[in-house]
């Protein structure tokens, strides 16, 4: 129950959060104790928890039952944050770079020590299974570990001049406060990715969660804010706020936010990038994502069945990377979607409470998502197409669907070109890689894709200019499941962000290209004379 003493100490004062002590008096909800979550509690900035803002409820996807209710943060209360932000950041930013790193690796270790209450959390909050949830957590210490790599190897150039006793530096300096709003499908690694790289660069961050998932915000910010704490540094280097698009338009529209990190729809986040341009600020932006896997004969069926199933239905088809569109060759097509079927089949005896341990396919996040997921399959057939698998809403209480398998829709049916954040996947066949390569490119979306082939000319032109015009370009491994160390991120609708590895840690950073003088005579560039 180390979370609810953790929510409790004596420098923070946290309002109302109702519900949960119904939950820590079941053994099986202990981790909420572990994690702090008490009574009470939801913006967190300069070492203090407030809010006056309206109550929201927090929801169980399993169990379609209220978790707790959360007041949230006003657009006042925002304001406020970013100006403790911005104080912190002035801070933070004198420290040098693996000073900070080492405050990222305290960081990491607490969410080691915390790594299995803060996963039941997730699970518990957003609806996917536990070992998914316990890796999301370790995605957030893996970049922890990076960015601690990271603070000793912040570089710059040094470029030679073409002027005597010149000399021309580059120099990366932190931004400032950085923005992130983040969704619900990823409620700790997407904010990690960003907070972790934001924080080594010398930013401060101002977070805000999905409305949908408070607790998992709270709580993940009670572990960064205690070894904030224990360093003697102000909590509003790590700044969370609450609630919906007010809070949200806040942090968008403030230039004290040089950057905007958002994850989200690609209709919503069209608009955080115009609200950001419009006041020069710099937005990355990880938007939707209608990925496609396709299989040609010379690829390994078994192989490429295996990671359909879960580029399909792991997390229930809510992942930015899920795979929507299984592009076949006509000479497999048949073979595969049986054994697709088959996979399909072994998950239904494996749905259930994300909790439990043999558990494989949870429920989708709330009751807007079933709709979604029922307007998706009504379409599909009012446009001629074929349900092989699943279809329906299982009866049961919770936000539980079929995982779904469609065919004979053309892809260009309107349902096929837009994302559905549901465990829906459509069929479609080809007789070429390069048709194949057109049908995966013929969408407005540009993150991930994948091609099972073994032949060295398929995956080179997969690979090259004349192939997926994605960010993520996978050979043999499905759409999902990122490494942190590539930079992760799409092209087109997708937004063109990039976060996390590589060299995306200069989103997060200003470039100064400085000259010094270091002789005696003033001399121009371009060898100009002005006398």
């Amino acid at each position: 129950f180390r979370m609810i003493r953790l929510l409790s100490k004596n420098s923070i004062y946290i309002p109302q959060l109702q519900k949960v002590r119904h939950l820590v008096t079941d053994p099986k909800y202990g981790f909420l104790k572990q994690l702090g979550l008490t009574t009470e509690n939801p913006g967190f900035f300069d070492g203090r928890w407030g809010g006056s803002g309206k109550v929201i409820e927090s929801v169980s996807p399993a169990t379609g039952k209220v978790i707790a209710k959360v007041r949230t943060s006003t657009s006042e209360e925002a304001n406020n944050a970013i100006t403790e932000s911005r104080k912190a950041w002035i801070q933070w930013a004198l420290l040098p770079a693996p000073k900070r790193g080492e405050i990222l690796r305290q960081i990491g270790m607490e969410l080691r020590n915390n790594i299995e209450p803060l996963g039941r959390l997730v699970s518990l909050e957003m609806g996917k299974i536990l070992p998914e949830a316990i890796g999301e957590i370790q995605e957030f210490i893996d970049v922890c570990d990076y960015a601690v790599g990271l603070s000793r190897m912040l570089g710059g150039s040094i470029i030679h001049s073409e002027r005597k006793s010149h000399i021309i530096l580059e120099q990366w300096n932190p931004i400032g406060v950085v923005g992130v709003i983040s969704a619900f499908n990823f409620p700790v690694a997407v904010y990690g990715w960003n907070a972790a790289i934001a924080m080594v660069c010398g930013d401060t961050v101002v977070w805000k969660g999905a409305p949908t998932t408070p607790l998992t915000s709270v709580a993940t910010t009670k572990i960064i804010a205690q070894v904030l704490e224990r360093n003697g540094l102000p909590g509003s280097v790590a700044s969370l706020v609450t609630g919906g698009y007010d809070v949200g338009d806040t942090i968008v529209n403030d230039t004290r936010v040089p950057l905007i990190s958002f994850t989200g729809s690609t209709e919503v986040g069209k608009n955080v990038a115009l609200k950001v341009q419009q006041r020069f600020g710099k937005s990355l932006l990880e938007l939707g994502g209608n990925n496609a896997m396709i299989v040609t004969p010379d690829g390994n069926l078994d192989m490429a069945v295996q990671t359909a199933v879960f580029s399909s239905v792991g997390t229930t088809g809510q992942r930015c990377t899920s795979t929507r569109r299984l592009i076949l060759h006509s000479k497999i097509k048949d073979e595969f979607l049986g054994k697709l079927k088959a996979g399909y089949k072994s998950i239904l005896g494996r749905i259930g409470d994300p909790l439990d341990d043999n558990v494989l396919y949870g429920p989708l996040h709330n009751q807007q998502a079933v709709d979604k997921y029922n307007q998706a399959i009504e379409s599909a057939l009012q446009n001629g197409g074929k349900i092989e698998f699943g279809g329906k809403q299982i009866n049961r209480a919770g936000f539980y669907v079929e995982p779904t398998i469609i065919s004979g829709l053309s892809p260009k049916a309107e349902i096929v070109q837009k994302e559905t954040f549901a465990p829906i996947v459509y069929i479609f066949e080809v007789d070429s890689l390069t048709d194949a390569i057109a049908l995966n490119n013929d969408v407005s979306q540009g993150l991930s894709s994948a091609l099972f082939s073994t032949k060295l000319e398929d995956i080179s032109l997969w690979a090259g200019p004349l192939g997926s015009d994605c960010g993520i370009v996978n050979v043999n491994i499905g759409t999902s499941g990122a490494e942190i160390g590539g930079a992760f991120g799409g092209e087109k609708a997708t937004g063109g962000g990039r976060e996390c590895g590589s060299d995306s840690w200069k989103n997060y950073m200003r470039r100064s290209t400085i000259t010094i003088n270091h002789g005696n005579e003033i001399t121009l560039a371009q060898g100009l004379k002005f006398e």
